[in-house]
């Protein structure tokens, strides 16, 4: 599959689109992930480490869900179950897990270094997961890919990353801003909530891109 020219404006309609469209399962499937993490927090005070592994687990697993579920939508499929979506995620969770590593460390060290350099990371890097669900071809070899979709959109892709960054932190802040007088037990509920609309976005930002990259988007123009 060859890349394709994007503008940011389309992507990003098509993944409020598809954010809009499959709102119940989206939502639905993360709040029900931060479920087991609230429970969990509410069981087992202490367990922070064992937490943070869990809800990371958790979080791969539903960023491989997304990026089934809009290939079904991409290609005018009908989506399936989510423990079917999940169950197809199954085949291909360690080696997203061992991405999700490479790429954390490898955007966090980029951000230490002056920030640029993860800036530049987080771009060329940022179809990763849907290259793993998909494609298959290895660790460090969906990296590699990952760049060569991205080059010459950079900017565009940039572009889809800030707004959806920024729009997910003005969210975050002003909740916090109006939750701040319901107490410790009232923020956590409402945050949960929140959360729940707020996962979905960034799971969704990489699929909508790949899929706007390789020419397969239904609801994205390239651009000549």
């Amino acid at each position: 599959m060859g890349t394709q020219q994007i503008s940011t404006g389309p992507v990003l309609s098509r993944i409020w689109e598809i954010y809009r469209d499959q709102t119940v399962v989206l939502v639905g499937t993360a709040f029900a992930l931060l479920a087991v993490q609230f429970l969990v927090i509410a069981l087992i005070p202490g367990a922070a480490i064992a937490l943070t592994i869990l809800f990371w687990v958790l979080s791969v697993l539903y960023q491989g869900m997304v990026v089934e579920l809009v290939q079904k939508v991409e290609r005018g499929g009908r989506a399936n179950s989510v423990v079917e979506l999940l169950r197809s995620v199954e085949p291909v969770l360690l080696p997203l897990m061992g991405v999700s590593i490479v790429f954390g460390f490898g955007v966090a060290i980029g951000f230490v270094l002056l920030i640029v350099p993860g800036l530049i990371l987080l771009v060329i890097w940022s179809v990763v997961a849907p290259v793993t669900v998909l494609e298959r071809p290895g660790i460090l070899a969906a990296f590699g890919r990952s760049r060569e979709l991205v080059r010459g959109n950079g900017w565009a892709v940039f572009g889809v990353i800030a707004t959806v960054g920024v729009t997910v932190l003005v969210i975050s802040f002003a909740v916090d801003l109006a939750s701040a007088s319901l107490g410790s037990v009232g923020r956590a509920l409402v945050q949960w909530v929140v959360d729940a609309f707020i996962l979905p976005v960034s799971a969704l930002s990489a699929s909508v891109i790949y899929f706007a990259l390789t020419g397969q988007s239904a609801g994205t123009v390239a651009v000549a």
